[in-house]
């Protein structure tokens, strides 16, 4: 399939020549006489290269450029300029040209020119599908949801994963932490290299600096031989520290000299070892509390947090749990498994304090005990029936009590209200006897507007 290449400029001559030796060349080539013109063309070509002079009457070719970064960021476009005006062309290079040439060019300039860009096209589309084809294949990373609030999350990760910055995710136990720390890690460039993670909650205190840093043969009793440190092992690739607000002080002041220094020493070793260690931390905890508390260092805080992304509970975007329900039905082999509608309602009303893992464990037993494909309300665990009969996504009532009665004559007249003071409609709202409504009404001396009767 021929190379698209769009040519523009404002001087004739010049644009029949480049057309020519690039034809010439086997490319499908679509010329314009102006910025406009090539900017019109630009959006019904979809051109794989675009070729545009500097200096144009009108529309310029910096102002090409942009329009076209703006439109499409990946497009590949070179600029034309004339000799002793490489400033400019170095301008047009910071806000995104791939090359230039300078006026006068000749013919194996502008094909080698050309050649070149094609070809580093061609390698970033590979790269990018092969990227992709990674991903999809790496379903441990997947990070399901649709809401709003993580819309925001994936937008964050989206501009920082293939940056350098360190990286700190907060949120409760169970919103998936280590899920986005794995996506930042599959999206960077150090994708292939180790994903090294270690819980620092998770492992006593007078082992947990070995763990990290690693130690030398005979630095402590049981130290038979060397050993490597997450940090070693990470070596090119990213350091997941999940719950860091559970370091201990003593150990912060080190973490910090590895993180400012990149270099770390082993327990007991007297060498210094450069390091190139993207890290990532997370945790459940509030780190400022703890700073103004004085268990957390703040420069140690500031140095990890550079970029701070904080999960929603899922009580906070129930928009994503029949989603995620769905997701956790493919994963555990029942794709074909429903809910009934109650049951779905009662799932997605219940305020999850084990987030997203509570919800997995517990749709991994609700399909391990089904009686059929399709889920009913009278199986799921006693706590949720318990929440639905208790619980409310309509009224929050205030923590010092409320009147029944008072409530109870509230909600009648927002259902009058509701349905234009139509009885009948409201006694259907309420899903109750028409006769009933009309003895509430006398029972708390309800009247209806004259104008409605």
């Amino acid at each position: 399939m021929k190379a698209k290449i769009l040519i523009i400029d404002d001087d004739n001559s010049l644009r029949r020549v480049l057309e020519y030796n690039l034809q010439e060349e086997g490319y499908d080539v679509q010329a314009a006489s102006s910025g406009e013109e090539g900017l019109y063309w630009f959006g019904q070509s979809k051109p794989d290269l675009v070729i545009s002079d500097m200096k144009m009457t009108g529309m310029d070719g910096l102002m090409v450029l942009k329009s076209i970064k703006e439109r499409s960021p990946e497009t590949l476009v070179i600029i034309i300029t004339a000799f002793g005006t490489v400033d400019v062309a170095v301008e047009a290079m910071k806000n995104g040209a791939y090359d230039y040439i300078t006026k006068p060019f000749n013919r194996d300039e502008l094909k080698l020119t050309v050649k070149k860009a094609l070809r580093f096209n061609g390698l970033s589309e590979e790269n990018k599908r092969l990227k992709s084809e990674l991903t999809d294949k790496a379903d441990f990373r997947t990070i399901v949801g649709s809401s709003k609030e993580m819309e925001k999350v994936f937008d964050v990760i989206r501009k920082v994963a293939d940056t350098e910055a360190a990286i700190m995710i907060t949120g409760e136990s169970g919103t998936g932490k280590e899920l986005v720390a794995r996506s930042l890690h599959a999206n960077s460039s150090r994708r292939d290299a180790p994903f090294v993670a270690i819980n620092c909650a998770a492992i006593p205190r007078d082992l947990l600096e070995s763990e990290l840093f690693g130690h030398v043969k005979g630095a402590f009793t049981g130290a038979i031989k060397d050993k490597p440190g997450k940090f070693q092992v990470a070596d090119g690739g990213t350091l997941f520290l999940d719950e860091i607000g559970e370091l201990p002080l003593e150990l912060q002041p080190k973490l910090l000299r590895a993180l400012q220094e990149k270099e770390v020493e082993a327990v007991g070793g007297t060498k210094v070892q450069k390091l190139d260690v993207r890290v990532v931390s997370a945790t459940n905890i509030n780190i400022e509390k703890a700073i103004s508390e004085g268990t957390f260092r703040e420069d140690l805080y500031y140095r990890l947090g550079v970029i701070p992304i904080n999960l929603p509970p899922l009580r906070e975007r129930r928009k994503d749990i029949p989603l995620l329900i769905r997701y956790f039905c493919g994963k555990h082999g029942s794709d074909k498994v429903t809910f009934d509608k109650d049951a779905l309602h009662t799932l997605v009303m219940y305020p999850w304090p084990g987030n997203v893992r509570e919800l997995e464990n517990t749709i991994e037993r609700l399909l391990i005990m089904r009686n059929g494909d399709v889920i009913g309300v009278d199986e799921l665990p006693e706590k949720f029936l318990e929440n639905r009969a208790t619980g409310s996504a309509v009224i929050k009532l205030p923590e010092e009590g409320y009147s029944l009665e008072q409530l109870e004559r509230e909600v009648v007249i927002q259902a009058l209200e509701r349905n234009g003071w139509n009885q009948t409609a409201a006694a259907r709202f309420l899903r109750i006897p028409r006769h009933t409504l009309i003895y509430r009404l006398e029972k708390y001396g309800i009247e209806v507007p004259c104008n409605t009767k």
